[in-house]
């Protein structure tokens, strides 16, 4: 694949704040019209990735391409094909969202002529025409959500950079913004988001789990479920938490881990190794209601690549 197949390169791009490195070392592309996530929780380098990508913080080594243009070199010019919509998007509370949206349309230079058949086909997406007069201070998390992207495309970008959309959103909010996204890509878009939620990292075309500054994996999600090692069990019982520390004692289980209202436990074999780790359980007073195994999820992926990594 040659430069102009791909919407982002990235090689060796780092970022270190005195003796903290953020990011170390990133390596990967994605293709033009691809939904990519970057996947990981707090501190995994995930808005310092999208930072430097965007343009407003310059790498300390490594670089990055958007459409060719280099973010280390010339990042001002990247600036003029993407939309970066951060977590604290700069809407402008005293503004009506009709005058944010024109605002931001005045600041991205979009002609007059375009500018009424744009809004329109944005408040088609966001289902904010009947709230076009109320200040954006007054609306709610999930409508400034649906604002600020809505003004971070009023100028057609090829490359959309949102940093965690849907982070403290309402559910329905969430499924919009959602529908959004996927409407760009599907109008040809290259979109990068990251989020803190593995629920979401499903919904991504390809993704790059991220621990630390550095990535654990790049590959689809059906992919990445695939390459789980081992047997996820889950489990539905009492005192998850306590369970879950014994479970980790026990010689037959590689991981245990909460989640919800289950506990996870990834085996060699629930066949052969589910029996003791039951008794184990039993003995220790522990009702086990009901235990099954399961595909891994995408966080089972994370945190057996994260142990794997040596860097828990």
């Amino acid at each position: 694949m040659n430069e102009q197949q791909y919407a982002i390169r990235v090689e060796g791009l780092t970022r270190r704040f005195r003796d903290l490195v953020a990011v170390d070392r990133l390596e990967f592309s994605v293709r033009p019209g691809e939904l990519f996530g970057l996947v990981g929780p707090d501190g995994a380098g995930k808005t310092t990735t999208l930072r430097m990508l965007a343009g407003v913080l310059r790498p300390t080594s490594g670089d990055a391409w958007m459409n060719g243009v280099s973010v280390a070199r010339d990042p001002e010019r990247v600036k003029h094909s993407i939309a970066y919509m951060s977590q604290r998007f700069g809407l402008y509370a005293d503004l009506t969202v009709l005058e944010n949206l024109n605002f931001y349309a005045d600041l991205y230079c979009v002609p007059k002529s375009e500018r009424s058949v744009r809004l329109e086909r944005l408040f088609q997406f966001s289902n904010l025409d009947p709230f076009k007069d109320r200040l954006a201070g007054k609306l709610s998390g999930g409508m400034k959500q649906k604002l600020g992207l809505s003004c971070a495309l009023v100028h057609q970008p090829e490359i959309l950079l949102l940093d965690e959309p849907t982070f403290g959103v309402d559910p329905i909010s969430r499924r919009d913004l959602w529908l959004i996204v996927h409407e760009m890509v599907a109008q040809g878009v290259t979109v990068v988001v990251s989020t803190a939620y593995m629920d979401e990292a499903e919904r991504f075309d390809r993704l790059a789990l991220l621990h630390r500054g550095r990535v654990l994996a790049i590959d689809t999600p059906a992919s990445l479920q695939a390459m789980g090692k081992g047997e996820v069990i889950s489990v539905q019982m009492d005192r998850l938490r306590d369970a879950r520390d014994l479970a980790l004692r026990h010689p037959a289980v590689r991981r245990a881990a909460v989640f919800g209202d289950h506990l996870h436990l990834t085996v060699s074999s629930m066949a052969g190794d589910w029996p003791s780790v039951e008794s184990a359980l039993r003995q220790a007073g522990l009702v086990v209601t009901k235990a099954e195994a399961v595909v891994p999820s995408l966080e089972d992926v994370f945190i057996d690549r994260i142990a794997g990594a040596g860097t828990s």
